[in-house]
């Protein structure tokens, strides 16, 4: 862990900058912010028109002077100068308002695993600009697995898989740290480009910028299965015409286009198990996965995994929020470190 916990039983405040949504956590208040990580801007004049959700449906359906930006790519920060605003709107100025009244406001935040000194400099900066004096860094995988309730301080295995928009990272922990991880450029937004990418070859068809997500939905609870249903319906862009057009998808050349990203997960996975102790493997065997992130709820998903892997898989009861609360859990003093007696000489 990066920041100690008591250095986080200060902190006043929490954020996870993800390349989907932010979150922000507030000491005392909770959960404050879930919104997209999206901010619409007029280029002629440089003001912000909308941010969070308003921002995201704006995407792709704007005239030129308005561009939809995203200041935050594969968790680490792009545009700082648009974070902070996207921030600032985000929180709003009554949140604002109190957070500054904090005579030294300390900020913690969540950094993907073996973040860039870069990286964690921008993470930095960014909340900063919002008036921290102070910002302790986390492991988002660390923050995820004490968000779910796993046994982190503890001396046994416990196996965690952040499925992000833009990455995966993987890691095995024992006693509040990280025994082996990685962490994999294959998130969500690969699995919805190979889709994308589908329709195009196989169809002949543009579809929306935000209709990829009912796709994956149409796909059901076993959409990764055999068991899924045998096709669905789509409408998009016909790419010769660009005339409207719907197409009957069979949803089995779907689960075909989609295994290239999630073999690549797979590979992480063995990855990280022939790098791991025998000793915390054998735990795993009896614990397996836990799966959090906004792409764990991909239907089937961890039906795949436990398949391949011969392992049980779990999905977090909150997957999407799993990194920020257990940031929260730190800031609020609800983990306790374990206390190991110095032996006499």
């Amino acid at each position: 862990m990066t920041a100690s916990l008591e250095q986080l039983r200060r902190c006043h405040f929490a954020v996870d900058l993800g390349a989907a949504r932010t979150r922000v956590y507030v000491k005392g208040a909770g959960l404050v912010v879930d919104q997209p990580s999206a901010a619409a801007v007029n280029t002629r004049t440089g003001a912000l028109i909308a941010v969070g959700e308003l921002a995201e449906k704006m995407t792709g359906r704007t005239p030129d002077y308005i561009r939809v930006v995203r200041p935050v790519s594969g968790g680490t920060v792009v545009d700082i100068e648009m974070a902070q605003r996207m921030l600032r709107h985000l929180l709003g100025d009554k949140m604002r308002r109190s957070l500054r009244r904090k005579p030294i406001l300390r900020a913690a935040a969540c950094t993907p695993h073996d973040a860039d000194p870069l990286a964690q400099r921008a993470a930095i900066e960014t909340l900063v600009g919002l008036g921290a004096r102070r910002v302790e860094l986390v492991d988002t995988l660390i923050a995820a697995a004490v968000g779910c309730g796993l046994p982190v301080e503890q001396p046994e295995a416990t196996m965690i898989m952040v499925c992000g928009a833009a990455a995966t990272q993987v890691a095995v922990l024992s006693l509040g740290a990280i025994v082996t991880a990685e962490r994999i450029p294959v998130g969500g937004e690969a699995v919805d480009q190979a889709i994308v990418q589908h329709l195009r070859h196989e169809h002949e068809l543009m579809l929306p910028s935000q209709s990829v997500r009912p796709l994956q939905l149409a796909l059901s609870g076993n959409g990764l299965t055999a068991q899924g249903p045998a096709s669905t319906e789509i409408h998009g862009r016909d790419v010769a015409t660009g005339l409207a057009r719907s197409v009957q998808v069979d949803t089995a050349a779907v689960r075909d286009a989609i295994q290239t990203p999630l073999t690549s997960i797979l590979d992480g996975i063995g990855k990280v198990l022939r790098a791991c102790p025998p000793d915390l493997v054998a735990d795993l065997a009896d614990r397996g996965i836990m799966m959090v992130g906004g792409s764990a709820l991909l239907p089937g998903l961890d039906q795949m995994l436990r398949q391949a892997t011969g392992m049980p898989v779990h999905i977090a009861e909150r997957p999407d929020v799993c990194a920020v609360q257990g940031l929260g859990a730190m800031l609020e003093g609800r983990i306790a470190p374990l206390a190991l007696d110095p032996l006499g000489t």
